[in-house]
Parts: structure tokens; C-alpha cells; sequence
């Protein structure tokens, strides 16, 4: 929200270090500052407010030193880190990003099992919580919108030379030239079924190496 509110700013008025926010690194450390805000503002209320709600753990006796110390723990902390993450996002990042509604959607889907979790163990006293096959089939719906999102989306692409991508007859989105060391490069954004493997530079897998048997398609 505050970076569109920025970028309109600029646009429309001119206002200075609006430009600031087209900026992932400022937006990034502006998020972890904000995070943290809003846990040390909210953390404890809701902790007490769990605390007053009797939301806390049972312990069974098992004999064990110490397990009593756990009795009473608040438990649905979890809204706290969800809202430490949501928070900082839904107000400085880019909201038409594929990415960032992928990972939205993620936190919410996956804070919302584990709210389910807990209320089931919590007010209904079933110390076994959701059912293991709804957490599990709930993981796969999951995945699978995100799977199938990323294949749909032309937002969702992966950045090679572009005579790497016609080499390879890669269905190229979008071509740009950059200026690298002084020198014109041409590059193209592909759908295709490679991906990119973290904190390794220039380093990528296709999963058409473990799908083969689906053929060309």
C-alpha cells in the first residue's frame, strides 16, 4: 500500500525520497524495522490475552522432570509472527508481484491450518488436533496452486541470453538489453521448466530431468 502510495506520489507530485521505494533493499530494511514494531507493540498484549483466554497448553503426566514447566504455555502464538509477516508486506511490498501473493497466500493457508490446529486442541480438548490427512491434503491443494499459478502466470519466468533461449527454442515473454561492463547484452525471459537454485550464482535445475516420462509437453 505505502509502496504504491509512493510510487503515485512521485509520479503525480514529484514529492522527494519517494523514489526511495522502488528500492527492494530500502523497502526490505524498512520491513525487518516494521516487523519487529509490530511484535514488541503486539506481542505481549496477545500473549496476555491468551493468557487470559486460558489458550495454553495441557501437558499429560508422564513422569518426565520438568514437563509441567510447558503447562499453561500460551499456545496460537502463532498470530503473532503471522502478523509480524503480513504487516510490513501488505505495506511495503509490491502487491501485483506474483511472488508476493504466492507467499501471502502460502502464510495464510498454512496459519490457518495451524489456527484450526490448535482450536481443535484448545476449546474442543482433543489433545490430537486436526486430522494428519486434512494437513497433509491441505499442503497439496496448496502446492498445487502455486504450482500451477507459477506455470500460468507470464510473470513467473526465468532470465537467460537470448542465444541461449533460441538455442533451446525457450517461449520467450520478454526481451530487454542491458548494459553490463560497458557492453549491450540481450537477454530474454522465458517460460520453461527450469529454475533457479538459491544463493548459487548462475545456477539452475529443469525439472524435465525427473519429468521425462510426461514427454515434450
Amino acid at each position: 500500500m505505502i509502496y504504491n502510495l509512493a510510487e503515485w506520489l512521485e509520479t503525480s507530485y514529484d514529492i522527494p525520497l519517494m523514489g526511495l521505494f522502488k528500492y527492494i533493499t530500502f523497502r526490505a530494511g524498512l520491513a525487518i524495522v516494521l516487523s519487529l514494531i509490530v511484535s514488541m507493540l503486539f506481542g505481549g498484549k496477545i500473549i496476555a490475552e491468551l493468557r487470559a483466554l486460558q489458550v495454553g497448553e495441557t501437558v499429560r503426566d508422564l513422569g518426565l522432570d520438568g514437563q509441567k514447566k510447558k503447562e499453561g504455555t500460551p499456545t496460537m502464538g502463532g498470530i503473532m509472527i503471522i502478523l509480524s509477516i503480513l504487516v510490513p508486506c501488505l505495506l511495503l511490498a509490491d502487491l501485483s508481484n506474483v511472488y508476493v501473493l504466492l507467499m501471502v497466500l502460502a502464510t495464510v493457508w498454512m496459519g490457518a491450518i495451524g489456527f484450526i490446529d490448535d482450536y481443535i486442541k484448545v476449546f474442543k480438548k482433543n489433545k490430537e488436533g486436526l486430522s494428519g490427512w486434512f494437513k497433509v491434503i491441505g499442503q497439496i491443494v496448496l502446492g498445487l496452486i502455486v504450482a500451477i499459478t507459477m506455470l500460468a502466470s507470464d510473470d513467473v519466468v526465468v532470465r537467460l541470453s537470448y542465444e541461449e533461449a533460441v538455442a533451446n527454442d525457450y517461449e520467450i515473454v520478454k526481451q530487454v538489453d542491458l548494459v553490463e561492463d560497458g557492453a549491450t547484452v540481450q537477454y530474454a525471459y522465458v517460460k520453461s521448466t527450469l529454475t533457479n537454485i538459491p544463493f548459487l550464482k548462475n545456477k539452475r535445475f529443469s525439472y524435465d530431468q525427473v519429468l521425462f516420462f510426461l514427454g515434450d509437453n
